[in-house]
């Protein structure tokens, strides 16, 4: 039979203001340090045990002040997601950040969002959350090749994990998706499409993974003997208003345009918005390479050429990867690169 507290709860609670450990103890019959030891899942503890001051802690509405674990254990039991405000991550954010609390339930660890914004220098979020002790690992995405942010953290001996990768990359945790391998894919995809003017709607060039993209899409351009276009004027961080204009004056002017390589949803959105307006279509006239997080734009428009980008994974691989740098920091960092691949390839050339 399970355990039962010692004092009903329902009688207990008009007696109660703010819970603590000693209200715990008293309402389940168990000693102070048994309850602390419970609720912190040590070894030494049967699950019944935990299972009663668990239910009472949950009954009560106790919640750790978070003073006082900081003082007793040096840790907050914070992670920090640093968040850019940018159109294409923002697409991401919801599912990244339904996976990380899903890894980080059952665990003594929550996650707080760190914003910052296109127009902020990046390092001011990251200094923050170190200097003020605010969490004890910080998640970070948008690497630069050269990213400040890394070395810093690095310097610091700060616990963090990177979505991308930077030169810093084998020194520390990350998840990333191998762009270079997904800008070859995408060429080559195309050529078996006989298309031959192909124009790629890359990433703002600061960012690591658009150099691998472009780097990937030329070489395998190169190697077919054709030309890779690409323009810092349109890139897949704009919303799908801007790029609509920009791609519909593009096709105006360079007609013979006959395939494009997006790499984010609003830019396939963007790219089909202008083709159809000037009467071409997707699969005919045209093709699409585009890579998405969420399974959308198959069912916008069937013909396109789709790789997916598997932002639960990531955010469950980067939550672990943290926890590991926080509790067993001599242990090798967690890393991990996603190799793209086309849903249902055969059905789509």
């Amino acid at each position: 039979m399970s355990k039962q507290p010692k004092v009903p709860i329902s009688a207990a609670l008009a007696s109660y203001r703010k819970p603590t450990l000693k209200t715990i103890a008293e309402l389940s019959g168990l000693a102070v340090p048994t309850v602390s030891r419970a609720l912190k899942d040590a070894p030494d503890i049967n699950s019944e045990t935990k299972k009663l001051v668990r239910k009472v802690a949950t009954e009560i509405g106790y919640v750790p002040h978070p003073a006082g674990v900081r003082l007793r254990t040096g840790r907050t039991f914070v992670i920090s997601l640093v968040l850019s405000t940018s159109n294409e991550m923002m697409t991401h954010a919801a599912r990244l950040m339904a996976a990380m609390v899903k890894e980080l339930r059952g665990t003594p660890y929550h996650l707080i969002i760190t914003p910052f914004f296109p127009d902020e220098d990046p390092m001011t979020p990251v200094r923050y959350v170190v200097e003020t002790g605010a969490a004890d690992a910080l998640i970070l995405n948008e690497t630069t090749p050269d990213d400040a942010r890394v070395k810093y953290l690095l310097e610091r001996g700060f616990p963090f994990a990177t979505h991308g990768r930077s030169r810093y990359c084998e020194q520390h945790p990350y998840f990333d998706y191998d762009n270079l391998s997904f800008g070859r894919i995408a060429v080559e995809a195309l050529v078996q499409k006989k298309r031959r003017f192909i124009w790629m709607l890359a990433p703002p060039p600061q960012h690591n993974y658009a150099l691998n993209m472009i780097e990937g899409a030329k070489t395998a351009c190169t190697n077919q003997g054709l030309t890779l276009y690409v323009s810092e004027a349109i890139n897949s961080e704009q919303s799908i208003e801007e790029v609509t204009q920009k791609v519909t004056e593009l096709l105006k002017n360079e007609p013979q345009l006959d395939a494009f390589i997006c790499a984010s949803t609003n830019a396939a959105i963007g790219v089909t918005a202008a083709l159809e307006a000037l009467g071409k279509t997707i699969g005919v006239d045209m093709d699409i390479v585009a890579k998405e997080a969420i399974p959308f734009l198959k069912l916008f428009r069937p013909r396109m050429l789709i790789m997916q980008e598997d932002v639960t994974a990531a955010g469950t691989w980067l939550c672990q990867a943290v926890l590991q740098a926080i509790e067993h920091p001599e242990r090798a960092p967690l890393q991990n690169l996603e190799i793209p691949q086309f849903a249902e390839l055969e059905k789509q050339l």
